[in-house]
């Protein structure tokens, strides 16, 4: 017998006690049940010794320029990352590959430039992305997401973007919310179709009043639905270089079919002029021979 059970209670405290000496947690961070946090560290890379159960990786506000996919690729239990206000620039091609069941993703305040199928190819469970306020992003390779079909909220808000191909988020059949704001959007005929879709679609589009031309000049600042409007007008009633190409090519084949078949015609009826009198000639030579 124990008594007042103060033996077994020891020896639970001993065990959590010798549990907790074995728990990693990288220099300068805070660790908690299955969460690490490293905010604002001044960290210049990827911290080490992070527990390989952590589901909870917050490394915001720090100099990070890197994330290495090996080590990434030990925390494959990992569902939040949060990379917001670092260094991190293009390099990021298949550095998520070890981490599928990722849901959310913020690498918003970074120095992307561009976002490729082989990006967030391997995350098929996110749901959550954030690449907003990455001024040098200029490019988003169309289906850089077709395989992000569970992702509910993307934001692509102010970076360089002057164009997004439709498909590239018509596709998502769970998008419920898209940031465009603030964004270099160059409002011509290619573009329409995106407009077009965007004022169609059930998506919510937060800060739309925000959602504007950059260019051309004349529809700078001009919002959506009367950029619709106006490139309504001008893309579908307005003929480029090619189109009258086209059309005086189209103008020039139906002249000379005419003109063919009008050669055609006049030949056939020749022909017919010809047998029609040289049939007469005969008849009426045949009546001369019997008289």
């Amino acid at each position: 017998m124990c008594p007042s059970g103060r033996p077994w209670s020891l020896s639970i405290m001993f065990l959590l006690g010798m549990a907790s000496e074995g728990i990693s947690c990288p220099s300068r961070c805070s660790c908690q049940y299955l969460e690490v946090n490293c905010t604002g560290q001044q960290l210049q890379e990827f911290p080490v010794d992070i527990p390989l159960d952590t589901r909870q990786l917050i490394l915001a506000a720090n100099n990070v320029s890197y994330l290495p996919a090996m080590e990434l690729s030990f925390l494959a239990d990992l569902v939040y990352l949060d990379c917001r206000k670092n260094l991190l620039g293009d390099d990021l091609d298949f550095t998520f590959i070890g981490v599928a069941k990722l849901v959310y993703l913020d690498l918003s305040f970074n120095n992307l430039t561009q976002v490729t199928f082989s990006t967030f190819s391997h995350l098929l469970s996110l749901v959550v992305l954030k690449i907003s306020d990455n001024p040098n992003l200029v490019a988003i390779e169309k289906g850089a997401f077709a395989n992000n079909t569970w992702l509910r909220h993307l934001d692509v808000s102010r970076t360089g973007l002057t164009f997004l191909d439709t498909s590239t988020v018509r596709d998502l059949p769970n998008l419920r919310l898209l940031g465009l704001s603030d964004n270099l959007w160059h409002c011509n005929c290619s573009f329409l179709d995106f407009i077009t879709w965007m004022m169609e679609s059930n998506v919510h589009f937060p800060d739309a009043d925000n959602i504007t031309c950059y260019t051309p000049a004349g529809l700078h600042a001009l919002r959506m639905p009367a950029a619709e409007a106006q490139l309504h007008f001008s893309c579908l009633t307005q003929l480029y270089k090619q189109d009258y190409v086209f059309l005086c090519l189209v103008g020039f084949c139906i002249f000379l079919a005419g003109t063919m078949a009008a050669w055609l015609a006049g030949v056939c009826a020749v022909i017919y002029e010809a047998h029609a009198s040289k049939g007469e000639e005969e008849e009426e030579e045949e009546e001369e021979d019997t008289a």
